[in-house]
């Protein structure tokens, strides 16, 4: 025995570290991440939510069942990425895989009916069977469970109708985000409250559903706030949002707006500066764009920005519905007026997101203020132009091919986040009087902001949605193309939404949201030159890898056991 333990004491010393190694293992997990972009690495601001959960998290995935690679993918991903939050969460996060055809326990509804009362819309796949071409449904999303609360998780914000490799990478690079993001509105107490200004003319109509109804009641506790009624806008509101305002601003309500920025308040604006509709359009066939006279250039210069009186046209762009024959004919051609805005990736505001669709935009002009960066969300294409106003926008444009050579310039701006150090239109300009009122509702004249952001975007019509049959359209669809070849639901209310989670969210996930897989594909020509050459590869070298080191082990084990 003593014999035996000589001669193989370091196999034993093999042993012992690797049990060793093992166990250590069981008590302490850290992983190396050594990809560029940081793959595998959960960001600190998710890892603080995952650690400070008091109770199990619950999650259903519905990406199940015989799925095409990408959403098998997509699937594997977040499987992947939700054991992460369990390590983090100190086992606090569990998840299953659900089939939306089953039914939820305790109640007759199917998983599927509440996916889409809760607007996570399926999508169509073809399948090709024994039988024929066959649709099939499936759900990319996820619900997540907390202390008797819910919330949906759209896995996939791509479009439904040509779903791409870019689209589904970009899914799978806003996993985290998303399931963070979800837990984190799940376990706060209180939604953030936010208002909408009304009494300058902002819509309230159908036409505003899908802002309402399924981003700002959603998340937030929403109020509507008249600012020609209000003595002041209450800093318990995190962020004002202004849409489409038809009607001139005052200077008190103007000093309102001011002041809420100067105490913290966040706003989100979506300007029309030019009165130039498509219902005139399409019942005249022409339209006179008009300035609306809103009387917020001055509040807008201060804080570094200028909406011009102009109209932006781009020859990437959406269609309309144009009278071939003057009656009941018509053709769908596309309409300069409704440029659509690629995003340029600058910002986790635009990170990710599709086309975003306008209608009759105006330029915005950066200008001079201090202590202000500005980041561009939206811009042209390198091919658009701009007209000014007073204009005739007429139907008959489109009976001719429009001059590309007039389309010489680029990068119009139309979307920006400002982020700074705001100084007062007002200041030394309001009277000892109008300083005391302010005070007299505790909200004292401030002349200069420490830190604030805002965004301004020069259309209206973004966060608005369509009308169809009576009955109202997600947001980026264009109501004059439902039902045919041409429809299509751009990133609008994904923009929106990300607007509003930027200015508003306090967790400080745009680590997570930020994060950028590079997509790495294959070269499809060199995969048909070679492919004979890598299967062979792959397929032999193993083999005959197997047998060399049998034939070493053979030699070194004769060499050592029977030569002596």
């Amino acid at each position: 025995m003593k014999s035996f333990l000589h001669k193989n004491w370091w196999w034993l010393i093999i042993i012992v570290v690797i049990i060793g190694i093992n166990f250590l293992g069981s008590l302490f997990h850290e992983r190396i991440d050594l990809t560029n972009e940081k793959r595998f690495t959960i960001s600190s601001p998710v890892k603080k939510i995952l650690k400070n959960l008091d109770e199990t998290v619950e999650v259903d995935i519905f990406l199940t069942g015989e799925l095409p690679a990408g959403f098998k993918k997509l699937s594997t991903s977040a499987q992947e990425l939700l054991q992460e939050f369990k390590e983090y969460s100190h086992g606090n996060v569990h998840y299953k895989i659900v089939s939306a055809d089953d039914k939820m326990p305790g109640t007759s509804r199917t998983y599927s009916d509440t996916l889409s009362s809760l607007g996570i819309v399926p999508i169509n796949l073809k399948v090709q069977l024994k039988a024929g071409e066959q649709s099939q449904y499936i759900y990319p999303a996820a619900l997540v469970y907390y202390k008797n609360k819910m919330q949906a998780v759209n896995l996939y914000s791509g479009t439904k109708t040509v779903i791409t490799p870019p689209e589904l990478n970009s899914a799978e690079a806003l996993l985290e985000f998303k399931f963070a993001d979800a837990i984190h509105k799940i376990i706060e107490n209180e939604k953030p409250f936010v208002a909408y200004a009304t009494g300058n003319g902002e819509p309230m109509g159908a036409n505003t559903y899908d802002l309402v109804e399924n981003v700002l009641k959603k998340n937030y506790n929403l109020f509507t706030l008249d600012l020609s009624l209000e003595p002041l806008i209450p800093d318990t509101f995190k962020l004002l949002i202004i849409v489409k305002p038809t009607k001139g601003f005052t200077d008190n309500e103007k000093l309102k707006i001011d002041q809420y920025v100067m105490h913290g308040g966040k706003i989100l604006c979506f300007i029309d500066r030019l009165e130039a509709e498509t219902d005139s359009l399409q019942i005249k066939n022409e339209v006179v764009a008009y300035d609306r006279n809103l009387q917020l250039e001055d509040l807008f210069f201060k804080y570094g920005v200028r909406i011009n009186p102009d109209l932006l046209m781009d020859l990437q762009c959406d269609f309309l519905p144009f009278s071939v024959n003057g009656k009941d004919q018509f053709e769908f051609l596309h309409w300069n007026y409704f440029p659509l805005f690629e995003s340029k990736q600058n910002s986790v505001i635009n990170k990710n997101v599709g086309l975003v669709a306008g209608r009759f935009v105006n330029s915005i002009d950066t200008v001079s203020a201090p202590g202000i960066k500005k980041t561009i969300l939206l811009s042209s294409s390198n091919n658009a132009r701009t007209i000014e106003t007073p204009a005739l926008v007429s139907g008959k444009e489109n009976r001719n091919s429009p001059v590309d050579a007039a389309f010489n310039k680029k990068d119009i701006i139309a979307g920006v986040l400002l982020e700074g150090k705001f100084s007062s239109l007002y200041k030394n300009r309001i009277g000892q009087a109008t300083m005391d009122s302010l005070a007299k509702y505790g909200s004292p004249f401030v002349s200069e902001n420490i830190n604030n952001n805002m965004i301004i975007i020069s259309d209206g019509d973004i966060p608005l949605n369509g009308m169809y049959k009576e009955a109202p359209l997600p947001m980026g669809v264009n109501s004059y193309t439902v039902g045919t070849q041409y429809e299509y639901q751009f990133a609008n209310k994904q923009f929106v939404e990300n607007c509003i989670e930027y200015l508003i969210n306090d967790a400080d996930l745009s680590e997570a949201k930020s994060k950028d897989y590079k997509l790495r594909l294959l070269d499809p020509k060199k995969i048909d030159e070679q492919r004979t050459f890598w299967q062979i590869l792959n397929l032999a070298l193993p083999v005959i890898l197997i047998i060399f080191f049998g034939i070493i082990y053979q030699w070194w084990r004769k060499r050592r056991y029977f030569e002596r």
